[in-house]
C-alpha cells in the first residue's frame, strides 16, 4: 500500500542571508535560551561576543540568583577564581562592569561554542503561507558551559593541602587531569652490595623522522595543536548584540527568509550524479 500524499508545498529557495545563517545547539533539551525571571526583573540581559578568526562564539546568560537555589558564598569564591582565570588568559571576560571596591561575584553562565563540521549541505526550512522556504546553513555550532575557573580553584585547593589528605571523599572538586598523579613509593628492601661496573654511554642529537616526530620530544601535530590553542586565546573578543526571538530585529531577519520570487530554478544535476555524490551508497 502506497503512502497517501497529504499535501504539496511549492519550494522557495533564497540565499540572501548567506553565509550568516548558523545552527546553534544548546544543552537545554526543549527549553528556550532565555534569562531567568529574577534576572529579567532586575534589568539584566544576555550578552554575546565573538572571535571572528577562530570562529568561536560566547554567550553570557545571567544566573538565577534567588536565595533558595543560589549560594552567595560560593558565588563570591567562584567569582574571584573566574577573575583570576580571565587575568591568566589575558582576556576581559566580564559582561557587566564591576564597581570600585565591589567584591567579584559569579553572576552569569558562559556558554562557548565549538564549530562542528557539516556533512553535505544543511538547509533551514520554514513553512509559511503553505510554502516551504529554504535557506542554506553555513555553519553549525555546539555550545557548552565553560567552567575553567573550577580548574584554578582545584589547583589552589591541592597546593593548600600540600599533598596531604588525598582521599577523594574529602576533596570538594574532582582531581585535575593535568596534574601529575602522586607516585606511591614502595618500601625499599635491603640489597646485597654489588661490585660497581664501568658503563659507557653516548649522546646524540634529536632528529625528526619521516613522520615529523622528534625523538624524545613532542610530535609536530602536538606542536601545531598547541600553537593553534595559543592563537585562539590571544585573539581578542569582540562584543556583539544578542537579539532574543521576540525582538524587532529578529522579526526583520525572519521576514527576510520568506521569498516572494516566482522565478523557477532549473536543476542541472542528474539523479545518477546526485547518488554518486552521497557517501556510503
Amino acid at each position: 500500500m502506497e503512502d497517501e500524499i497529504v499535501s504539496v508545498f511549492p519550494i522557495h529557495y533564497s540565499d540572501i542571508l548567506s553565509p550568516n545563517v548558523h545552527v546553534h545547539q544548546f544543552p537545554l533539551l526543549s527549553r528556550p535560551l532565555q534569562i531567568p525571571p529574577s534576572a529579567a526583573a532586575s534589568g539584566k540581559r544576555i550578552h554575546a561576543r565573538i572571535r571572528a578568526v577562530a570562529r568561536k562564539l560566547e554567550i553570557h546568560v545571567p544566573a538565577d540568583t534567588r536565595p533558595e537555589i543560589w549560594n552567595q558564598d560560593k558565588s563570591k569564591q567562584f567569582g574571584v577564581a573566574r577573575l583570576e582565570d580571565d587575568s591568566e588568559k589575558n582576556q576581559d571576560g566580564s559582561s557587566t562592569k564591576q564597581r570600585d571596591g565591589e567584591e567579584p561575584r559569579l553572576s552569569d553562565v558562559r556558554l562557548q561554542s565549538e564549530q562542528i563540521p557539516q556533512q553535505g549541505v544543511y538547509m533551514l526550512g520554514v513553512i509559511h503561507d503553505d510554502r516551504l522556504h529554504l535557506v542554506p546553513v553555513s555553519e553549525t555550532h555546539q555550545f557548552r558551559p565553560t567552567l575553567t575557573y573550577l580548574d584554578l580553584t582545584s589547583r589552589k585547593s591541592g597546593r593548600s593541602k600540600g599533598g596531604a589528605g588525598t582521599d577523594s571523599d574529602s576533596d570538594d572538586y574532582p582531581p585535575d587531569p593535568d596534574e601529575p598523579v602522586p607516585v606511591v613509593v614502595a618500601p625499599k628492601k635491603e640489597k646485597k652490595s654489588v661490585e660497581g661496573k664501568e658503563v659507557q654511554m653516548s649522546a646524540r642529537k634529536l632528529v625528526e623522522d619521516r613522520n615529523n616526530n622528534i625523538q624524545g620530544g613532542m610530535s609536530a601535530f602536538r606542536r601545531e595543536m598547541l600553537l593553534a590553542m595559543r592563537a585562539v586565546e590571544e585573539e581578542p573578543w569582540q562584543a556583539i548584540e544578542y537579539c532574543d526571538g521576540g525582538m524587532e530585529e529578529s522579526n526583520q531577519v525572519f521576514q527576510s527568509i520568506l521569498s516572494d520570487s516566482e522565478e523557477r530554478l532549473e536543476c542541472k544535476t542528474s539523479i545518477a550524479t546526485l547518488l554518486k555524490s552521497i557517501r556510503g551508497l
